[in-house]
């Protein structure tokens, strides 16, 4: 039985833009670009027509940005957005309002060389537009979190690193992470953090829940420790594992080939923390397109780690907690709004 088409609808105001990723995305032979518009407001007067599946946007366009639209699109009629966005520290601040603002993912649009980044990265364009296709964005709603009161203070609490948390995140991720991270008090355990991200973005991202929550978040340094209130992210571009130094933990961060076509891997991470936590450590996958992390959650499970899988009704994509569930990789599936409250218990 054939997959149904997707329906997509690029707004750029490049044309050399839209006529590339119009026919690279028709080369998939599942899907077909209904519409182009050079900016918002033409967009919408041809997508109320006919309504896309899926919309690829660019974020710096005349008479109404990116941002505004993308806002406009989820108050009135949410639709799953990919952002195709340029590589710069300026782009990748924006880039992080649009995922806050709803945006399913992103994909890096070079300043120059078009035509040879298309042959190069198309492929990551249309597996992009199939997550987003299969995105929850509707159901997928903030939750609110209760993170009950915090537990009685003691000495090895403020100051033991014994206890790992590990997240690994594809598509939806950067939302999930938000609610997730903003609901933690300084006393949760140290938590290392795998989201698919583009290389540039996840310094931006890091700095972004960096102001919004009480834990310290960053983007993980080769040899960064793990210290209890403290959030290391992957460096987008570079694989991360987890290291006993002693009595500490510490991150190597480390290039590499791709691992389940991914770099930063859940599966390098969760591989390395069931080899240096064990016991001490808990696992978490959450919502995301693939297999990665699966494999590697499993191997903390058999050494003797708690897992958690995300639950599919509060996934935006449902494809990697799925694959960790159908392994036997996880403990448990919680809803996001119950993650805080599994972090906390596990310290």
């Amino acid at each position: 039985m054939s997959r149904p088409r997707i329906g997509v609808f690029i707004v750029d105001d490049s044309a050399v833009v839209r006529q590339a990723l119009t026919a690279r995305l028709a080369e998939s032979g599942e899907i077909d670009v209904i519409g182009a518009a050079s900016d918002p407001i033409f967009a919408l007067e041809r997508m109320n027509k006919s309504w896309p599946d899926v919309v690829v946007l660019d974020l710096e366009m005349p008479r109404m940005d990116g941002i505004t639209f993308l806002k406009k699109i989820m108050a009135t009629r949410p639709t799953p957005v990919v952002i195709c966005s340029t590589m710069t520290t300026r782009g990748a601040e924006t880039t992080m309002d649009a995922l806050a603002a709803g945006a399913v993912s992103v994909i890096p649009k070079p300043t120059s060389g078009l035509k040879q980044f298309i042959q190069d990265e198309g492929g990551d364009i249309v597996a992009a537009v199939r997550a987003a296709a299969a995105s929850n964005v509707r159901g997928a709603v903030r939750q609110p979190v209760a993170v009950g009161a915090p537990p009685a203070a003691s000495g090895s609490l403020a100051t033991t690193t014994d206890r790992i948390v590990a997240i690994g995140t594809s598509t939806g991720g950067t939302q999930a992470l938000e609610v997730v991270l903003t609901a933690l008090r300084v006393t949760c355990p140290g938590i290392v953090i795998v989201q698919h991200m583009p290389e540039k973005f996840t310094a931006a991202f890091s700095a972004r829940l960096n102001g919004l929550c009480d834990v310290e978040v960053s983007e993980a340094v080769d040899g960064d420790r793990v210290l209890t209130g403290r959030a290391l992210v992957a460096p987008g571009g570079r694989h991360m594992e987890l290291r006993r130094d002693g009595a500490q933990y510490r991150v190597r961060v480390f290039d590499g080939p791709l691992v389940n076509r991914h770099r930063p891997s859940v599966d390098v991470l969760f591989r390395s923390v069931a080899k240096a936590a064990g016991r001490n450590a808990l696992g978490i996958i959450m919502t995301g397109m693939g297999d990665d992390g699966a494999r590697g959650l499993l191997e903390m499970r058999h050494a003797g780690a708690h897992t958690v899988a995300q639950d599919e009704a509060t996934s935006l994509v449902y494809g990697m907690p799925h694959e960790a569930v159908l392994l036997g990789a996880a403990d448990r599936e919680a809803p996001l709004s119950a993650i805080p409250e599994v972090i906390h218990k596990h310290g």
